[in-house]
């Protein structure tokens, strides 16, 4: 089974840019459109609130807010107040951001994977109406209530998560999984794995919502394709393995599944920070490994790699020059 296919967008992204690629991914097709919310950057909930407007059916989601910069009871009336603005289309996803950038705003990276606990346990509480007093191991609240009633008690809260006790931790308080972009699609496959033994071990059914991010390119040309999105990924990876200097589990996600070593890896990045074309130095396992790029039968080839990993949504970034066209594209021939 195929599935659901749809776009994500970015702080770094104008909002009235968004807004267009909104209404491009609804009419070509797509099922929802994710905002990710980059450190520093344009906030996304603005922009996530000005696309519901604009669009009628595609799904709103957050991918993803971070309880450190977002207090858990702040995420919880935002998210409430957006699912009332979007008729009930909005999705949430928590993770622990990134720590160099909280540590830089003056704040304690503390027991990241316990805060996002915290955090999805006093949203769903909130969003449920209930007067929550929780004392967590980062995130405590004392007789707190939203004060409307949100449309959707039982909004589904997905977790992002990189490493294995991030995923254990997923298994047993989320409702979906959120996996990075760079991540390969093996990653998924041992990820499931994870979350459904550690669901299985706290009593709960195994989370159902799996979203894989997946960079993307569409064209008619193929060669076209696969050598824009070398320059993109590369980017997006020398960024991940830097920080991954400072958190192990990131580097860890990226490689261990990879088809690439992890000593070829590094090698190859290099070469790339040092100043190499990556369209020279990476070959088609990273791009296979790490998008989905291509023409119609790569495109196609590439959303059932990843299904068959178990994605059960492919959010993708059309990290090209033109990424309406390549929406377009895409979806008119494979939504």
């Amino acid at each position: 089974m195929l599935p659901v296919i749809g776009v994500r967008l970015h702080g770094g992204m104008a909002p009235k840019t968004c807004m267009q690629l909104s209404r491009v991914a609804e009419l070509s097709g797509f099922t929802s459109v994710w905002f990710a919310e980059n450190p520093f950057d344009r906030g996304v909930l603005p922009t996530a609130a000005a696309c519901a407007i604009t669009t009628e059916q595609i799904k709103v989601g957050i991918g993803v807010f971070n309880p450190y910069n977002r207090h858990p009871t702040l995420i919880a009336m935002e998210m409430g107040a957006l699912d009332e603005l979007s008729d009930g289309r909005a999705m949430l996803g928590i993770g622990s951001g990134i720590g160099t950038a909280i540590e830089r705003m003056g704040l304690s990276y503390a027991k990241p994977v316990g805060a996002v606990r915290d955090a999805i346990h006093i949203v769903r509480a909130m969003m449920r109406g209930e007067t929550v007093t929780y004392d967590g191991s980062v995130f405590s609240v004392r007789n707190v209530k939203i004060g409307y009633t949100p449309p959707r008690p039982d909004m589904p809260i997905l977790m992002a998560a990189m490493g294995d006790q991030a995923l254990r931790m997923c298994g047993r308080v989320a409702d979906g999984l959120m996996v990075s972009n760079m991540c390969p699609p093996a990653y998924t496959e041992r990820a499931l794995n994870i979350l459904a033994e550690s669901a299985e071990n706290a009593g709960r059914p195994a989370p159902v919502h799996v979203i894989h991010y997946v960079p993307c390119v569409a064209r008619l040309d193929r060669n076209e394709a696969r050598t824009a999105v070398k320059a993109p990924i590369a980017s997006m990876l020398s960024a991940y393995w830097a920080i991954g200097e400072h958190t192990p589990t990131i580097r860890e996600a990226m490689i261990s599944d990879s088809t690439i070593s992890k000593d070829e890896f590094a090698a190859l990045i290099g070469r790339v920070q040092a100043g190499e074309e990556a369209e020279e130095v990476l070959d088609d396992r990273f791009v296979d490994d790490y998008s989905i790029a291509g023409d119609l039968d790569d495109c196609r080839a590439g959303v059932k790699r990843f299904a068959e990993a178990g994605a059960s949504e492919l959010v993708l970034s059309f990290i090209g020059d033109q990424p309406a066209t390549d929406m377009e594209f895409f979806g008119s021939a494979l939504l």
